[in-house]
């Protein structure tokens, strides 16, 4: 997210006319970059980590091509996305959810356990979209979707032992990774439809 900052203030100079030391933000900003890509890719694990040279991940981790980075499908994502899967997926719901992080690992010195956050779900449907896994990101939009109530309004978080909402209700996090998600999907259904031939209605 510094990356991202910095990344932001010299676009507002360049593409916006704003003011500011883009020459001394640039370099800040590229610095960043190597540093993040040097300590902060596994290349032995193929992933991204929660922290510089760990090896455990972070369903942030998928915030990497939403603020521009990396590209959605990019080899270093994919191989990020194929270990949150095997770290974070909670194999004990039908439809998995995506856990934030391993809390057993004691990072956050909180005690171990809580129940998925439904924001990070909803960035691996951003994800899977972006990158091709169509058939991935609409199955689990669709179970994500399901989990709200008669009134549309999803929780922070999803006990998927006891099949019901945890955590603040309603959560704002919640619906707007739902409408990132939407957004990538609705993006991948326009694609198709050009690539049909059909062309694209606004």
């Amino acid at each position: 997210m510094m990356w991202a900052a910095f990344d932001s203030a010299v676009r507002a100079v360049l593409d916006h006319g704003m003011t500011g030391p883009v020459k001394r933000w640039k370099e800040l900003r590229d610095r960043l970059r190597e540093e993040i890509l040097t300590h902060g890719f596994n290349a032995e694990l193929n992933t991204f980590t929660q922290t510089y040279g760990g090896t455990h991940t972070d369903a942030s981790l998928l915030c990497i091509p939403q603020v521009g980075f990396l590209a959605y499908d990019d080899d270093k994502m994919l191989g990020t996305v194929v270990r949150l899967e095997q770290e974070l997926l909670d194999a004990s719901a039908p439809d998995a959810l995506l856990l934030r992080y391993r809390t057993d690992t004691g990072v956050d010195g909180l005690e171990p356990g809580e129940h998925p956050f439904l924001a990070c779900s909803f960035w691996l449907v951003e994800q899977y979209a972006r990158s091709g896994r169509v058939d991935d990101a609409g199955g689990l939009m669709d179970a994500l979707v399901g989990l709200s109530n008669e009134l549309g309004l999803l929780s922070e978080e999803y006990a998927v032992s006891e099949g019901r909402m945890a955590g603040n209700f309603p959560q704002a996090f919640s619906h707007l990774a739902l409408v990132r998600a939407a957004d990538a999907l609705h993006g991948v259904d326009r694609l198709s439809l050009v690539s049909a031939g059909h062309g694209a209605r606004g």
